[in-house]
């Protein structure tokens, strides 16, 4: 229906048109007074300033920092702190109800072993957090913010919030809630409600730009955390593709997530967050490579790593190098299982000289660092021993049939996506495959070319197919096949790159072989016209649209900027990862998207959650307005806006048909 709520004339053949719809709209608005009252509500929620939107991306299972920045939503909370108590708390005052307000019940625990007048910190404490929560709700209707508060308070929440300490008549009624909740014992449970209801109100919509997974150790810490997430939506990036295709038994990406998880001494995520056994990888590593010290293969681990000593690290070397060749062995098998990918490029192991100890590639022979390979048959390199074979199997049950698993899997197929489009931003992870001269780049699957919008579509479908019951077995099994090609693949959006250069950074010490040509995507993304032209293909309309990706880390400390084409594309990968603080010289970015418009926020390295919780450290961040609008986004200029204004538009409608007969009011007794 496309009737405007301002129209005072309707023809009446369009609404018999609509009767339909109409008599469905009137079970749940059956008169002209409930629909009338609807119509206020929703036109004064048009009304109200949109929501504020976080957009982050490449976590790799930084769990520690992750969570600070969600709980201090990227230092909005210490400004509306600050805001509120600027002129009436000193600085370490306020650094310390932030950090009540981050981790209400460690904080807590810290307060009651120490706080000789409990009583009074608590009086003092409450009429703080319901100033904070009053001025984090003012932008939302009294609804949403009933829908944000837990049960057992909702009703003492709601009451505090909408009544105020300075009205003479309300004064009594106030201070009594409040010293009632002390009297009864339950301030510190209140205390943590009204902290996780300011944590809800001051993020209204989470982006997660892909790459939950790999590198950090709590990759499942964040998928529990984002499990229970209300608004929230992913973009699914390489890693995350490749830990899908593990769960869906795709036996390269169960390869890669062991020898990625070994390479960074991750096994955190494996064992205690999937229960993944890998006993049987190490005792075959042991026996396989018991005299090798697998130098090339120890893990890169964090400097101040305690966790692993040197018995352990030795192991993980072994078990690094027995998976990294059984990864070789089974890449190259799909390889040849998928000649339509022309990634035989990536079969090495037939072109290793073990006499020599060299390896050619493209005609040049180049001096391997490592080439005592004892399961490798230079006459059949990629078929797997027998014990090999044994192992994957175990390792495949192990993925497939855990429960935790399978559970953050259907997390992310319930809130994700190879693409979003959200108030006139286009989300990807990482690419949009392009030829050289700026146009979309067609790709093949399964047959058939695709490019742009549909290409990203058609990706998702497959990856959702690899998980349906109900997909016929041969299509499934070319899903499943797809993810190990998203991962690496030369065309994949998740990763367009020429190549995957595992073998030669592994084993060849040439740096000029290692380097892993990206694709036209990422020499010509600068150009705001090349920007234009992927928003034009997607349809994304609005004056002001942008792109919004990640994947590839900015290096602040040379002086890349992570906004680009005139501001039309951001790229917010920082390097969350401890692995990528070095090369970037930050740890991470948020990008915030209130009502005045974008804010970038980039992040220092965090200390620890137990400096921030005992000292009230806080992650340093700097703060770089990207674009503000010099009026106050209202709702109705949102998507939800749109909806709401559709919805409207129905009720206009319902309206003329009750006042004109064509359909009966009713009234409930």
């Amino acid at each position: 229906m496309t009737f405007n709520s301002n129209t005072t004339e309707f023809t009446p053949g369009k609404v018999e048109k609509d009767l339909r719809v109409l008599e469905l709209l009137s079970q749940t608005f059956p008169n002209v007074s409930a629909a009338s009252t609807e119509i206020i509500n929703l036109e004064a929620i048009l009304n109200l300033p949109k929501g504020t939107e976080h957009f982050v991306a490449d976590l790799h299972g930084e769990y520690e920092a992750f969570l600070h920045i969600m709980r201090n939503a990227s230092g909005n909370i210490k400004r509306k702190v600050t805001d509120v108590f600027g002129t009436s708390l000193r600085e370490a005052e306020i650094r310390q109800l932030c950090s009540l307000i981050y981790y209400p019940e460690r904080k807590l625990q810290l307060i009651r072993a120490s706080d000789t007048d409990l009583n009074d910190f608590y009086l003092v404490t409450l009429h703080q957090l319901v100033k904070v929560c009053q001025s984090v709700s003012s932008k939302y209707t009294r609804s949403k913010v009933r829908k944000a508060l837990p049960k057992e308070f909702a009703y003492i929440i709601e009451e505090l919030l909408h009544e105020s300490p300075s009205d003479t008549d309300k004064q009594a009624y106030f201070n009594r809630i409040i010293e009632t909740i002390i009297s009864t014992g339950q301030a510190d449970a209140f205390i943590v409600a009204m902290c996780n209801v300011i944590h809800r109100l001051c993020i209204d919509q989470l982006h997660i730009l892909g790459d939950i997974y790999d590198r950090g150790p709590g990759a499942h810490l964040i998928m529990d955390m984002l499990s229970k997430y209300a608004s929230l939506d992913i973009q699914w990036g390489n890693h995350d593709a490749l830990w899908m295709g593990a769960a869906a038994g795709n036996d390269c990406s169960i390869a890669n997530v062991l020898r990625v998880s070994l390479r960074y001494g991750n096994m955190a995520t494996l064992e205690e967050g999937y229960g993944i056994n890998l006993v049987p990888l190490a005792t075959f590593a042991m026996e396989v490579y018991a005299d090798d010290p697998c130098t090339h293969f120890e893990p890169k681990l964090d400097p101040d790593d305690k966790t692993h000593n040197e018995k352990t690290r030795k192991l993980l070397a072994k078990m690094h190098k027995a998976m990294t060749i059984i990864q070789f062995k089974l890449e190259g098998q799909m390889i040849d299982a998928h000649p339509e990918w022309k990634m035989e490029d990536r079969k090495l192991l037939e072109y290793i000289d073990y006499e020599k100890g060299i390896v050619r590639i493209d005609g040049k022979e180049y001096e391997m660092c490592d080439y005592k390979f004892p399961t490798v048959d230079p006459n059949d390199p990629y078929r797997l021993t027998p014990e090999e074979e044994e192992l994957v199997d175990k390792l495949h049950h192990c993925f497939v049939m855990s429960p935790g698993l399978q559970r953050h899997m259907k997390c992310l197929l319930s809130n994700g996506d190879v693409y979003n489009i959200c108030n006139s931003n286009l989300l990807y992870h990482a690419s949009m495959p392009l030829n050289a001269d700026g146009s979309l780049k067609s790709v093949e699957i399964n047959g058939k070319k695709y490019k742009g919008k549909e290409l990203l579509h058609q990706v998702g479908v497959l990856m959702r197919a690899a998980f349906n019951d109900d997909t016929p077995e041969e299509e499934k099994k070319f899903a499943i096949d797809y993810y190990w090609y998203l991962w690496c693949g030369p065309d994949s959006p998740l990763f367009d790159k020429a190549k995957m250069a595992t073998f030669e950074r592994y084993l060849l010490s040439d740096k000029e072989i290692r380097k892993e040509e990206k694709g036209s995507y990422y020499h010509l993304r600068d150009k705001e016209d090349v920007c234009d032209m992927i928003l034009d293909a997607f349809g994304v309309t609005g004056e002001h649209r942008h792109i919004i990706n990640g994947h590839v880390p900015v290096k602040a400390t040379k002086g890349e900027t992570p906004v680009k084409a005139n501001g039309k594309l951001m790229v917010i990968d920082g390097g969350f990862a401890k692995a990528y603080h070095r090369e970037t010289g930050i740890a991470g970015y948020t990008l915030v998207f209130h009502s005045r418009g974008f804010v970038l926020v980039q992040h220092e390295p965090f200390t620890s959650t137990e400096d921030a919780i005992i000292n009230g450290t806080d992650i340093k961040s700097t703060t770089q307005i990207v674009e503000l609008s010099s009026q106050r986004m209202r709702v109705r200029d949102t998507d939800k806006g749109e909806e709401l204004q559709a919805q409207i538009d129905e009720l206009t409608e319902l309206l003329y048909a009750y006042r004109h007969g064509m359909i009966k009011e009713r009234y409930r007794n």
